[in-house]
Parts: C-alpha cells; sequence; structure tokens
C-alpha cells in the first residue's frame, strides 16, 4: 500500500461539476494506490500511520491537531516505468479489491477520530489543492 501525502491549505475532488470531497483547513490531502497483495492489517496500519504523521505545522499530526484528510483512490501509484514508454499497471490492485482497502482504510480513520473526506472511486476526478510548504512524502506499507 502506497500513499502520497501532502500538507495543504484546502483540497478538493470534483466529478462532473460536483464537489464530492473537501476540506477547507489545513490538512492532508492523501492519494492512496492499492497494490495486488495488499491486506486489511495494512489497510489498519495505512490509517494510523497517516492519522499520526507528524507532518502538520509545528510537528503536529491530524490525530494532535484534528486536521482533516481528503483521501483519493489512485491506482496510477502503482504504475511501473522502468520498461518502455507506456506504463504497466500489472502491480495495481483490481477495481473490487482496491475499492474495499481504500475503504477499509476510511474506516480506520474514521474509527480513530479522524475527520474524512474522499473522492469517488473509479470516476473521472479533477483533484485541486493547495500545497503547504509544499511538504510532501511517500508513506509505504
Amino acid at each position: 500500500m502506497r500513499a502520497v501525502a501532502a500538507r495543504v491549505t484546502e483540497a478538493s475532488v470534483t466529478v462532473e461539476d460536483e464537489v464530492v470531497g473537501a476540506i477547507e483547513e489545513q490538512g492532508l490531502l492523501v492519494l492512496l494506490g492499492i497494490h495486488t497483495e495488499d491486506t486489511e492489517s495494512q489497510a489498519v496500519t495505512m490509517a494510523r500511520k497517516l492519522h499520526e504523521l507528524r507532518i502538520l505545522r509545528d510537528e503536529e499530526s491530524c490525530a494532535t491537531a484534528g486536521a482533516p484528510l481528503l483521501v483519493v483512490s489512485q491506482f496510477t501509484l502503482y504504475g511501473e516505468t522502468r520498461k518502455g514508454r507506456r506504463p504497466s499497471w500489472t502491480s495495481a490492485a483490481r477495481p473490487e479489491n482496491a475499492e474495499r482497502l481504500v475503504s477499509a482504510v476510511v474506516a480506520e480513520l474514521r474509527a480513530r477520530g479522524a475527520r474524512v473526506q474522499t473522492g469517488r472511486f473509479g470516476a473521472m476526478m479533477a483533484v485541486h489543492s493547495v500545497n503547504d510548504g509544499p511538504f510532501t512524502v511517500l508513506v509505504e506499507v
């Protein structure tokens, strides 16, 4: 499981001219990719790491600051580009498994008390963000 976590001052996801998820204060925009071999236990670990990641101002986390997260499924994080000019997606989980594990990460974040907004799985999404810093990290479990 792989995530790109960006500290933002605002972020939103639009699908067909409708905003489906947004945060309007400092928080994290999380682009989340699911690997073919990822499990439910990794979803729990990823949620904990994202919630407790100390990359907000003053080295706070979403857990300590009560900051929101916007989680967007991003299968392209597992695009393989070492050979040729066309990415291969063989390492990305099949949609039904990916959707289940993205939902598990979101559910675990909410169970931990996090305020979570999401994109819409499988939709063509326009993601808008204002990076703060910019401060962006890759998180893998």
